[in-house]
């Protein structure tokens, strides 16, 4: 569904939670239950389909979640390469297990522009980084779909 079905989905004060996926690794972020704010939550440690549900489903619990944002890696020109087709993919197995809405934002550069924010922002070490950079990444997704969804 596009951005604009998303929204009207949405229920009030219930938090968001939002996705950098990668085959490895998923970063997670959570909104504040007025859906304003996005916070770096965690990383999954990618290990079996089982584990990830059993976690995602925890998080979800603890943090009132009720809809999904997937930061969707469009090539420069545009278009959806394999990686965009394995989120897709990735979002349609989860909402069979967990039905909640989800739509899909442009995460195009997401990952550089934290590590860029992370080092000269925060001057925050390589090893650090690496620990927080994929968490970091799905709130700056997370956080322009929910700047995007105010204007909605």
């Amino acid at each position: 569904m596009d951005i604009q079905e998303f929204k009207q989905q949405l229920k009030p004060y219930t938090a968001i939670l939002g996705f950098d996926y990668g085959s490895k690794r998923l970063g997670i972020a959570v909104s504040d239950l007025l859906q304003n704010i996005a916070t770096a939550h965690s990383i999954i440690f990618r290990e079996s389909w089982k584990k990830d549900v059993a976690i995602i489903k925890k998080i979800i619990t603890e943090k009132e979640v009720k809809a999904i944002i997937y930061g969707l890696p469009l090539q420069m020109n545009g278009e959806e390469g394999e990686t965009a087709k394995e989120v897709r993919a990735f979002a349609e197995k989860l909402f069979k297990e967990i039905p909640l809405p989800y739509t899909f934002w442009d995460e195009r550069l997401s990952s550089s522009a934290m590590e860029k924010f992370l080092i000269q922002e925060v001057d925050m070490s390589r090893t650090k980084r690496k620990q927080k950079l994929d968490a970091s990444a799905a709130a700056y997704i997370l956080q322009g779909a929910l700047d995007r969804l105010k204007y909605l």
